[in-house]
């Protein structure tokens, strides 16, 4: 039997604190749905580049993962580039989450699902 999924407001909570107690610096820029809003992760890499993560599609596990996966959206890119994208995203589902970290280089706080 598996646990019930965290909700993405008790996530969300949960990644702030392991970036800040690991001294960087995260913060909410968008608040979604509480129980299940989509989480998208935007990283400052603070040379003028930003991460983007988003959602892992479920339809590539075989198994529900135990733990919210990431996907990288955008690597090293534009800000304005994340912007559209989150811009687009918006349109189609307006409930979901923009955590946004800085960090030197990128981070690595956000669970990515496996290289293929």
């Amino acid at each position: 039997m598996s646990l019930p999924r965290l909700t993405s407001r008790f996530y969300v909570s949960a990644l702030i604190r392991r970036v800040m107690g690991a001294g960087g610096f995260a913060a909410v820029t968008r608040k979604g749905a509480e129980e299940a809003g989509a989480i998208f992760v935007l990283v400052d890499r603070l040379d003028g580049t930003v991460d983007l993560f988003g959602p892992a599609p479920q339809a590539i596990f075989e198994t529900t993962p135990e733990d919210r996966l990431f996907e990288p959206l955008i690597r090293a890119g534009a800000r304005a580039d994340a912007t559209a994208r989150l811009d687009r995203e918006k349109r189609m589902d307006p409930d979901f989450w923009v955590v946004e970290i800085e960090h030197k280089g990128g981070t690595d706080a956000v669970p990515l699902i496996p290289a293929s």
